[in-house]
């Protein structure tokens, strides 16, 4: 096996890496859990470091790493491997020369991908930002994690089940769901793995970062994490959430509140009031729409009566009947048993 060939990462440990307790514990804590044949998955917020942790994991396991990162795009075969390009083999014999035979086969070309040879050599993959990945393409990683066994297509014409490497580890990392590009994962899945929910750090791990990274002493690196986390507390760092859904809050107890006035995270816009006079004061208001209510009351009861006096009214242009004092319908003459003499007489006339 040549390890170039399948491209995969030797990882060693970072000289400026923060060994602080509370990383350490996190790490010390992912690496029991992995050593003893569970996958870990790193959850929390943009920017704590869960690919920096699952990388220094990793390299504390001492085996070639295979990085994935989640796309959208992905499905199945780009995990476990697919039928890549053709191969074809001619055979032309001329050995007599007045006749020439040619034999000609093509064949499909099974290339396995990452996830495939990690199974079969025993490398560590770290899937970074796997709920980016469509929960349908993560349904083979099921069998993997569960029973050791990876279930190959049929197009792989050596062998249709392939078992998982004694060797073999895999760490998770994600981001809230309510983050954009981010597909809810199945909970078969989840179940098969153990969370870690990495949050924000306290303060003596971010002076740590700070001064190992920009090179500062320590007095100006904790200068600028306590300006930091003031802004953070005060919520004006956040931004509209990707999906119309509520952003998660800051780790500080105040986040979202902000000074009288701002608009930040959790808080609605002001809406100016409007100016004075615009309505007219209180009082006329109120008697221009008792006036208003007077009216229609006084309408609606004209309409009532009008609608009681005017029951049994014939049309314009239609005569009035003589005797009983029942009137003709719209539609045909009165019934005979309710004609009375004067109708008789004008029938006789």
């Amino acid at each position: 096996m040549n390890v170039e060939e399948l491209n995969v990462l030797s990882l060693r440990q970072k000289p400026d890496f923060v060994q602080t307790p509370c990383v350490r514990s996190l790490s010390e804590r992912a690496l029991c859990y992995v050593r003893a044949g569970y996958p870990v998955h790193f959850s929390g917020l943009a920017g704590t470091d869960k690919t920096t942790l699952a990388m220094h994991v990793a390299a504390e396991l001492g085996r070639p790493v295979v990085l994935i990162h989640g796309d959208d795009e992905f499905g199945s075969s780009d995990l476990v491997g697919g039928q890549l390009g053709y191969r074809s083999i001619r055979v032309v014999d001329n050995f007599i020369h007045s006749v020439v035979k040619t034999q000609e086969n093509v064949s499909k070309t099974w290339v396995d991908h990452r996830l495939t040879n990690s199974c079969k050599y025993g490398f560590t993959v770290i899937y970074d930002e796997f709920n980016r990945s469509r929960p349908e393409a993560n349904n083979v990683l099921l069998g993997v994690l569960e029973e050791r066994l990876l279930e190959l297509p049929a197009g792989r014409v050596r062998e249709r089940h392939l078992q998982v490497h004694p060797g073999f580890s895999i760490i998770f990392t994600s981001n809230p769901e309510e983050y954009a590009g981010v597909h809810k994962t199945q909970d078969a899945l989840l179940d098969r793995m153990i969370t870690v929910t990495v949050s924000q750090y306290h303060r003596e791990t971010e002076v740590g970062i700070i001064a190992a990274k920009s090179g500062l002493d320590a007095e100006d690196a904790a200068r600028i994490v306590d300006i930091v986390r003031d802004f953070r507390c005060l919520g004006i760092h956040q931004t509209k959430p990707t999906d119309g859904q509520a952003g998660r809050r800051s780790a500080c107890p105040d986040a979202g509140r902000g000074p009288p006035g701002a608009v930040g995270h959790g808080q609605r816009e002001a809406v100016a009031p409007p100016r004075a006079g615009a309505l007219g004061p209180p009082a006329r208001r109120d008697r221009g729409q008792a006036r208003r209510d007077r009216r229609e009351g006084a309408a609606a009861d004209g309409a009532g009566q009008r609608c009681r006096a005017g029951r049994g009214r014939v049309g314009d242009g239609r005569r009035r009947t003589v005797g009983s004092g029942r009137r003709r319908g719209d539609v045909g003459g009165p019934r005979p048993q309710d004609q009375g003499p004067g109708d008789l007489l004008l029938k006789g006339r």
